[in-house]
């Protein structure tokens, strides 16, 4: 291997022998440092070497170790160091960049004209875009699903007036009372400093997080004007915050962002040489159109996910880029002793192909919280998509629901709900299918039941309906809850008279037992109720909608 690799760098056959002899035989570096030591007779002095005597440590250059790499992975790259051409010459290869700010958040926007896709919140006439224009902020919430731009909104909103205010920022997965109020304190100084002049903007992030209390901190200092209040959250505000703080801010909701949209974040990151993915690489980005359709598509409007997305398929494609160097390491080595330069490889572009953007992304990235508002707002599409009898559209629902996550007992106990309340007496066996499929569920689990679940679904979105069940329940409660007749006691001829004393009062006195007289006719509602009817069904009425 070492002679091979000295015959490689174009020594003589002897002279590369010689050098292995004197120098043990097990180092190719020594073996060249004993080589380029020894000088002829018509060498010059040490102090004026030959100018055509190319330097060692190019051909000997350091590996490049990940900073992530383990302690015995940095040990085996740092040996590799004793062979030949290991890496491509410092100017040629990829470098290791320290650990840096990730993309997302080296690409927030800086001003609200860079915000994409929340026009109804930042044009000329919305709320935001007179209040920054009259540099007169009010107390917001900002609602939407992760990375729609909650976070750059508000401080590209501060950016855009930062004469008159401060920001500061809070994270409600990290901070506490305490931490609000020394932010209080300081706004109040600050204001005072500058003679009322400076507010201070507090922002907090996911502030769904905080509990009832820590909520109610906001609510004086919001009164007082002491801080512009500016909260983001990914929860229905109506059922994560108080009522005292939506009533002191204007809530205003962020759309998911459109694939369109995404694109444009997307190729903004590319071609930004300051603030770009090229930064994150240390080397030139191209990506392939179908890469960058494809990351826009499958990130769910999630401008993060695609971010971050791309981020990784540029690594993998710099990647790419330093093993194919190396392939050609050789040839580089030639060229530094023959002092040949290569216009070709003085410049290094990294190219992202669809390949790399689907490695990125492993699979598909899915908008769904099990424990959130989406997971009712999809299991309500599920329910109406099988009482709109459309089963195509309850299957894709059902799908949605378990690449979410969502437990399949969950679901089947719904199903169970839905066989009574809309397909009903239409067709009886559908309760037992709803429960059938329950119980295989609960045998099997995931992902075998799946198909159990999609079967079922489709049974009860071709189903006849009736709700004729779900009405007449509805119906007899109402009457209940408003003690329409007073809620008067049962009739004596429905009650049973198990003992003497009992018969002597009338119980069950003049109760006709029917399948002794089918024929025969009596009441069982109490007196004032007579008359009243809950359920309206018949045998023909099995299309009831």
């Amino acid at each position: 291997m070492e002679m091979e690799q000295l015959l490689s760098m174009g020594f003589p056959n002897e002279l590369a022998a010689e050098a292995l002899a004197a120098t043990g035989g097990k180092s190719t570096l020594k073996a060249t440092e004993w080589i380029l030591s020894r000088r002829p007779s018509a060498d010059p002095p040490p102090n004026n070497p030959s100018p055509s005597q190319p330097k060692l440590d190019r051909f000997f250059a350091k590996p490049i170790i990940p900073a992530t790499a383990t302690t015995t992975a940095t040990a085996t790259a740092t040996a590799s160091t004793t062979q030949l051409v290991e890496s491509a010459p410092p100017a040629k290869r990829v470098k290791t960049c320290a650990p840096q700010v990730p993309l997302s958040e080296r690409m927030r926007p800086r001003t609200l004209h860079e915000v994409v896709g929340q026009d109804h919140l930042l044009s000329p006439t919305s709320v935001l875009g007179c209040a920054v224009d009259t540099n007169r902020l009010p107390s917001v919430i900002l609602w939407g699903p992760p990375g729609t731009g909650k976070t750059s909104i508000a401080k590209a909103i501060v950016g855009s007036v930062v004469s008159s205010y401060r920001l500061v920022c809070l994270s409600a997965v990290t901070c506490g009372v305490k931490d609000v109020r020394e932010v209080v304190e300081e706004a109040r100084r600050v204001k005072v400093k500058n003679n009322w002049n400076k507010r201070t903007v507090l922002f907090v992030d996911e502030v769904h997080r905080f509990n009832k209390s820590q909520q109610d901190s906001f609510l004086p200092v919001i009164e007082d004007g002491s801080i512009v209040f500016i909260g983001a959250t990914t929860e229905n505000p109506s059922f994560h915050l108080i009522t005292p703080l939506l009533s002191r801010c204007r809530v205003l909701t962020l759309n998911a962002l459109k694939p369109g949209h995404v694109e444009t974040l997307l190729r903004r990151a590319v071609e930004d040489i300051d603030r770009g993915v090229g930064k994150s690489v240390e080397v030139r980005v191209e990506v392939k159109d179908d890469a960058i359709e494809f990351l826009s598509s499958n990130c769910d409007g999630d401008a993060r996910v695609a971010l971050n997305g791309l981020e990784i398929s540029a690594t993998r494609a710099a990647a790419r880029v330093s093993v194919k160097q190396l392939k050609t390491a050789e040839e580089e080595v030639e060229e530094e002793m023959n002092l040949v330069s290569s216009e070709e490889n003085r410049s290094v572009v990294a190219i992202v192909t669809l390949d790399d953007a689907k490695e990125a992304f492993q699979c598909k990235h899915l908008a769904y919280d099990r424990a959130g508002e989406e997971h009712y707002n999809v299991i309500s599409a599920l329910h109406k998509s099988m009482r709109g009898n459309d089963a195509n559209a309850a299957i894709y629902w059902l799908v949605r629901m378990l690449e979410g996550g969502e437990q399949p007992l969950y679901i089947a106990r719904r199903l169970i709900r839905f066989a009574s309340e809309d397909v009903g007496l239409a067709d009886p066996l559908a309760l037992n299918q709803a429960v059938s499929c329950y119980q295989a569920c609960h045998f099997l689990g995931m992902p075998e039941c799946n198909v159990i679940l999609a079967q079922c679904v489709a049974y009860l979105a071709l189903a006849p309906k009736s709700i004729s069940v779900y009405r007449a329940i509805e119906a007899a409660q109402k009457v209940v809850r408003e003690s329409v007749g007073q809620n008067e006691g049962v009739p004596l001829h429905l009650r049973n008279a198990p003992t003497k004393l009992m018969k002597e009062l009338g119980y069950g006195k003049g109760y006709i037992y029917t399948p002794d007289n089918p024929s025969a006719t009596q009441s069982f509602l109490p007196p004032s109720l007579q008359g009243y009817k809950f359920l309206d069904w018949t045998n023909s009425n099995s299309t009831d909608k």
